[in-house]
């Protein structure tokens, strides 16, 4: 169509707090459209991906075509599937669809097929180094208007856990931010047989302090064998939890075969997914209950869409990835299919910084336990350069796992 040919494309990288990458694209009669390629800890990978290799693919071709361009960069390439590529894609892909949003004018999950839900119910992070402390930092979430609540807690013996906040931040927010500023990534140590003993006391506790009816999440982040992975499901199934997250990790499909068969603790896997591959054997043999993924990482809303459609078959509902490391680029894109499709089961959500939502406009909102895209054109999110400018990346790691004995461990 006249006028929406691509005639820019910037990679944009900033670190506003810690790093992001956003990729801009510009048509001829100037609509612009945002898309997130945050890769947490190897985010100047994708920038390259997309600099020297995608960007030049994408001068002069239609923005309507979004499904031919995902088509062509996931086929033309050869070398299918990964994080970087699926990341860059996906920054591609959401960026055309604000552009088409933009053009017709209305917000995007109206292309979407409009909405299915009035809004999209959130859960926050609590975490605690005790019991009375991840008390306050419950109490705290449930204050910010958060309706169902992730519990993290550190572990007797362990000196570091993920998820678990020190202390509260410098901006006043109580949260965790596992990426580390540093030359070098953080060396962690970690005690399966100590989590297990610990975890199940610790949602007890929190049971018998908040009652039956708060939905609780916990995240297992990768650290069990299958049969550890079972143990703890069925330990914890007194305490009625919404979801254990990545309970083993899932590279090996059959695993999760084992977990089902010794617990009806529901189970929720994939963050670290880039391709309805990964998923195949899990949706159809019905051995997860939610999709973990981000849009970031799995190649946009097209290529999300089309496995939470595969997932709608077998009853396994949403629950997509939306940490602080998923820009609001990201997380704007991810409310907008959350609102449209029907099989929404709950979304992740960390607030971002200040510093970040300076450089990140939004016109999302949260309220009563419920995020809502907004209704401007788009995606509703806009880069301010000038705010991104004095925030240049600095280079950060994702820490790692060493047991007692030297071995490096699941992280």
């Amino acid at each position: 169509m006249p006028g929406t040919t691509i005639r820019s494309a910037e990679v944009l990288v900033s670190s506003p707090g810690r790093n992001f990458v956003t990729l801009r694209l510009v048509t001829e009669d100037g609509v612009e459209g945002l898309g997130d390629a945050t890769l947490n800890g190897r985010e100047l990978a994708v920038a390259s991906y997309l600099t020297d290799h995608v960007v030049p693919l994408l001068m002069g071709r239609d923005a309507h075509t979004i499904e031919d361009t995902w088509q062509f960069l996931y086929r033309s390439a050869y070398w299918r599937r990964g994080p970087v590529t699926m990341a860059a894609i996906a920054a591609v892909d959401v960026a055309l669809w604000d552009i088409k949003a933009k053009l017709a004018g209305m917000p995007l999950y109206q292309l979407l097929g409009g909405a299915s839900r009035n809004g999209i119910m959130a859960y926050g992070h609590a975490s605690g180094r005790d019991l009375p402390e991840l008390f306050d930092s419950i109490r705290q979430h449930l204050d910010e208007g958060f309706r169902s609540i992730r519990v993290q807690t550190s572990v007797p013996g362990v000196d570091a856990v993920y998820g678990v906040a020190a202390q509260p931040s410098s901006s006043g927010r109580y949260d965790y931010e596992p990426a580390q500023r540093a030359p070098l990534p953080a060396e962690e140590d970690w005690d399966t047989r100590a989590y297990l003993r610990h975890i199940p006391r610790v949602f007890e506790a929190v049971r018998n302090e908040f009652g039956p009816e708060l939905p609780l999440l916990h995240d297992g982040h990768h650290r069990m064998t299958p049969i550890q992975a079972a143990r703890l499901g069925k330990d914890l199934e007194p305490y009625d939890l919404f979801w254990l997250e990545d309970c083993t990790p899932a590279e090996n499909q059959d695993a999760l075969r084992l977990v089902r068969q010794h617990t009806v603790t529901p189970l929720a896997i994939g963050e670290v997914f880039n391709t309805v591959w990964d998923y195949q054997t899990l949706i159809r043999e019905q051995l997860i209950d939610y999709v973990r993924s981000a849009v970031t990482h799995t190649g946009g809303i097209t290529a999300l869409r089309r496995i939470l459609d595969f997932a709608a078959q077998y009853q396994i509902k949403s629950g997509i990835h939306g940490p602080t490391d998923i820009s609001p680029v990201g997380m704007a894109a991810a409310l907008h299919l959350d609102l449209a499709i029907h099989n929404f089961g709950i979304q992740e959500y960390m607030k971002h910084s200040a510093t970040t939502d300076e450089v990140f406009r939004t016109s999302f909102t949260f309220a009563d336990g419920y995020l809502h895209p907004g209704h401007e054109p788009g995606l509703g999110v806009t880069y301010d350069d000038d705010a991104a400018s004095r925030h240049p990346y600095q280079a950060a790691y994702l820490p790692f796992n060493r047991l007692k004995d030297g071995t490096v461990h699941d992280w």
